[in-house]
């Protein structure tokens, strides 16, 4: 697995291994244990196809209750457990280990209940995203937060990455329209946050469970809130000669106040990809091109479009096309959605980057990206959510090429290194993983990791859950406790120590 330094394997677990899945069977009967070398193969990687690693044993549990013993069984015999939801994150969050449990939610795909009156569905976690809008569409609803994997990606998935997706700029994401969860904790005990309500007093636990990937409890149901359809919504797609006017052009948008529904950016490559693929309409004379929606009444569309097209052509756009159908307006984000697997068209591999950056640096960004594809020899397609500056930059390589890969990580390091010195974030929505598990400290300082350490011990004690992912160093929770001392002094010496 190139580089990646995992926590090594258990001797002990991985010599029981036939007790563990004859126990497993006894808790989930018939074909919910999954434990065969071919039939595991399934699930030996997620979205992040770079690493591949296979489980101990695959579980799919049914019910609560089985989710309960499994986690209770596994915590009681010090047993690793790597919760899975359809397997699509792209930062290794739900890769195996192999003295792991991998606990797959994918037969929890059931809808519970859809109240209209209190807007919110009741559902499973492996219900897929775009299910939850289907399922209410019917009444002129539909669920905001639209990840471009929303076709595929379970909800339980969203919860744990903190997913988002187009239409976040304006509505959110996954954390602004979670409103409660059901959750088993490592040692089985079955526990409730939030619910039907819009907030609560007290510590936000939700909050700490959403976006936490798996570390801290497996989620067993969730409440999300469903949003009335907006009575008009058109597109517009902008081209621009530069990357730079096309950035400068989303600041001045929200700069004048204007919060489209959604605000989606592509580069040369990326246009060019994805038009091959979709057939879209999109220009291809531009090294730009933005997706701008609009929605609400039909006659603040209008206006608002008016003034987004005069922004645009104060920063030098080349075209501007206006969805004139519903049709037309699917078409323009088809190209979007489908822009990574293009991407795929045109590159035997790529890598697909997350982070996160002030809009403003937007051009600075992008010309500094340029000139990493330059160092290391490697190109980039660019998309991203442009409104909220979640970056997405797919780097080109080919993994037939010995050290392309290695490459491709140093290149993706670097991206990241970038981001945070400009201000931001190290991702968006797609987690840490592991992908940028040993970047956190470019971030976050030894007290901040130690930190979210106590929140992960607070949950989960002896360190089963989801091992390896999110934090760089593998250390015990014992370890927090103890006194540093550093050359015979402890730090702040003048402090009462009782």
């Amino acid at each position: 697995m190139s580089g990646l330094v995992m926590p090594s394997p258990d001797e002990a677990t991985l010599a029981r291994r036939a007790g563990i899945v004859a126990d497993l069977r006894a808790i989930v009967p018939g074909e919910g244990v999954v434990d065969t070398i071919t039939e595991m193969r399934a699930f030996e990687t997620d979205g992040l196809t770079a690493y591949r690693q296979l489980p101990l044993v695959v579980v799919l549990p049914q019910t609560v209750a089985q989710v309960s013993k499994i986690l209770s069984y596994c915590n009681e015999h010090n047993i690793r457990v790597v919760p899975r939801g359809s397997g699509t994150s792209l930062s290794g969050g739900a890769l195996p280990l192999e003295d792991a449990v991998l606990l797959v939610m994918s037969r929890f795909n059931r809808i519970l209940e859809i109240d209209y009156p209190n807007r919110v569905v009741v559902t499973q976690p492996g219900v897929t995203n775009l299910g939850i809008t289907h399922a209410v569409e019917g009444e002129g609803f539909y669920y905001a937060p639209d990840p471009s994997s929303q076709i595929a990606c379970s909800i339980g998935g969203n919860v744990a990455e903190n997913s988002g997706g187009v239409h976040c700029l304006k509505y959110g994401l996954t954390a602004n329209n979670v409103l409660g969860i059901e959750m088993v904790l490592m040692n089985g005990e079955v526990v409730r946050l939030g619910g039907r309500h819009l907030d609560a007093e007290g510590y936000d636990l939700l909050g700490v469970m959403t976006g936490s990937e798996g570390l801290l409890g497996v989620v067993t149901e969730v409440t999300v809130r469903i949003l009335k359809k907006p009575e008009t919504a058109r597109a517009l797609l902008i081209g621009f000669p530069t990357s730079e006017q096309a950035g400068q052009c989303v600041a001045d948008i929200i700069g004048a106040g204007i919060i489209p529904g959604g605000m989606e950016m592509m580069d040369g490559p990326a246009i060019r990809a994805a038009e091959d693929f979709v057939r879209a309409g999109y220009p291809l004379d531009c090294e730009a091109l933005l997706i701008v929606e609009l929605d609400g009444p039909a006659v603040e569309v209008d206006h608002l479009i008016g003034a987004v097209e005069a922004i645009a052509i104060g920063n030098g756009s080349t075209t501007c096309r206006i969805s004139a159908s519903e049709e037309e307006r699917l078409a323009f984000w088809a190209g979007r959605k489908a822009a990574f697997p293009a991407v795929g068209r045109i590159s035997p591999d790529y890598y697909c980057m997350d982070g996160t950056i002030p809009r403003k640096e937007l051009p600075k960004v992008l010309h500094g990206m340029r000139e990493l594809s330059e160092k290391y020899g490697l190109g980039v397609a660019n998309v991203f959510h442009a409104g909220d500056g979640n970056l997405h930059p797919l780097i080109l390589y080919d993994a037939n090429i010995p050290g392309e890969l290695d490459k491709a990580e140093a290149f993706g390091a670097d991206i990241l290194r970038l981001c945070v010195k400009v201000g931001g974030v190290l991702t968006g929505e797609h987690g840490v993983g592991v992908e940028k598990r040993d970047l956190m400290p470019e971030m976050f300082n030894e007290i901040d990791l130690d930190q979210q350490m106590r929140v992960k011990c607070a949950f989960d004690p002896n360190h089963l859950l989801n091992p390896g992912k999110m934090f760089p160093q593998l250390r015990r929770c014992a370890e927090l406790g103890r006194m540093h001392v550093h050359r015979g002094q402890v730090a702040f010496p003048d402090i009462p120590r009782f």
